[in-house]
């Protein structure tokens, strides 16, 4: 026996388990089906409610078989078996390695016990999932480079990654495989239009776009401030990025004259979280953009498609596959990319020197970075030593104040002139005891106070 017939019989089919009496026309799709799903077998010679009929084992009807087969394209390998005692052919097909696999009625593919058909929806689906249709290797034949070209963009691009200047837009643009000819006419490919269209207005690539918001607590009730980046991709991640400082606390390392602006969180890894979120999300799905969430407890990064295929929650951060080949290769060259299927390390080992938690990944239908924020304690300074690692000790209330005060003159001097709310962000404190501290500050003759109100700002004595 080649198999124990009495237990698959008794199971009946499944997800790799076909029976069929005969090999009737229907068996292309039967094979078709395993091959674009996880592989299976066929047992021809058994009814499909378990029980043996036998079917013709000769090698004329093993070879109506494998022409039968063989209408299924690309060609698969399918290994013949005969259980002679039984008069049964067991067919063992693989999974296969060219998908998708059609056979003359359609592509079919396995559910459960069943093999259905796919529609066209399902189909470009099933491309997609598969990543033998990536996004950004698609031509835009309706969008040639002369409209609404990005020269800028494309100026800074060419610059930031050394490219040599003999050669001429066109030839760049093939080189970078953001551009192919489509009709006779030279057009963007997606990649193309992401880093050198001008894309704002543009519905086709609104959705391509990264979302930021700030919220006043732990959950999306309060927006407290929101920005939608629609440029081209490169300054959408700079954007981000800034976005992201302009919001996270900043402390102040001081060694004589010198000074340091400390993010909470490190910038390394910020910038890796956002580029890769860039990088692998899903185009295809346009019903979703790319968010930089900043809570008072932590930043999330989120972007639409859970993992690439092949890279499962056991092997993810050591196992390389790239959704958009071109993107990733595009960030690579001005080395917002350091190596290629590098990044998810590199966000830990940042986080590591910075003394702050690794981040968290989460993945289903959406990839989330998650980095933890400390919480803002009053009875603790956080300071930082020669080396810049950080030390948080405890304090007595004076001594607090004294190095509250420090960080409030190195950040005007930073800036010449701030607001409250400045203050409020930057180092972290309630608006009530900013304004405190500025009145102390003020009545001591270390810095001045500008305008009433809310117009009201603060510079350094002179």
């Amino acid at each position: 026996m080649i198999d124990d017939l009495s237990v698959i019989l008794s199971e009946g089919e499944s997800y790799t388990i076909e029976f069929k009496e005969n090999p009737d026309k229907e068996l292309p799709t039967e094979v078709c089906a395993f091959a674009n799903a996880s592989g299976g077998k066929v047992y021809i010679g058994v009814h499909d409610d378990g029980y043996v009929v036998g079917t013709d084992t000769s090698n004329d009807a093993r070879s109506r078989i494998q022409d039968t087969i063989n209408k299924i394209e690309p060609r698969l390998n399918v290994k013949f078996d005969v259980d002679l005692d039984e008069s049964i052919v067991i067919l063992t097909v693989p999974e296969g390695i060219h998908k998708p696999y059609s056979c003359p009625s359609g592509f079919y593919l396995r559910s459960g016990p069943n093999s259905q058909k796919l529609d066209r929806d399902s189909i470009i689906e099933f491309f997609q999932s598969e990543g033998r249709v990536r996004y950004d290797e698609i031509i835009c034949s309706d969008l040639q480079i002369t409209e609404r070209f990005n020269e800028s963009a494309f100026k800074r691009y060419v610059r930031t990654a050394k490219i040599s200047d003999v050669l001429d837009r066109e030839a760049i643009l093939k080189n970078l495989n953001c551009a192919g000819i489509s009709g006779g006419k030279l057009c963007f490919t997606n990649a193309g239009a992401l880093f050198f269209r001008v894309n704002d207005e543009d519905v086709l690539f609104r959705h391509t776009g990264i979302v930021c918001a700030l919220y006043k607590g732990t959950d999306k009730a309060n927006v407290l401030d929101a920005k939608e980046l629609n440029g081209d991709l490169v300054s959408n991640v700079d954007d981000a990025i800034i976005f992201l400082k302009k919001h996270l606390r900043v402390s102040y390392k001081i060694e004589t004259l010198r000074r340091e602006n400390i993010l909470e969180l490190p910038e390394d890894a910020l910038r890796e979280a956002v580029v890769n979120a860039a990088c692998h999300r899903d185009y295809f799905e346009k019903g979703s953009r790319v968010m930089v969430e900043v809570f008072d407890d932590r930043v999330d990064i989120v972007s639409p498609g859970g993992l690439c295929k092949g890279i499962t929650p056991e092997n993810f951060g050591t196992v390389t596959i790239t959704r958009n080949p071109i993107i990733a290769s595009m960030f690579f060259r001005i080395d917002y990319i350091e190596q290629m299927g590098t990044g998810i390390g590199r966000m830990r080992n940042a986080a590591r020197e910075a003394n702050v938690a690794e981040p968290e990944f989460e993945f289903s239908g959406f990839f989330k970075v998650t980095f933890k924020r400390n919480e803002q304690d009053t009875s603790i300074s956080r300071q930082f030593d020669s080396s810049g690692r950080q030390a948080v000790v405890k304090r007595s209330q004076a001594a607090t104040a004294a190095d509250r005060k420090r960080n409030i003159v190195a950040f005007i001097e930073e800036h010449r002139q701030v607001k409250v709310s400045d203050l409020v962000n930057a180092i972290g404190l309630s608006n009530g005891r900013v304004r405190a501290l500025l009145r102390e500050m003020v009545s001591e003759g270390r810095i001045e106070k500008v305008g009433d109100n809310r117009y009201a700002y603060y510079v350094l004595k002179s």
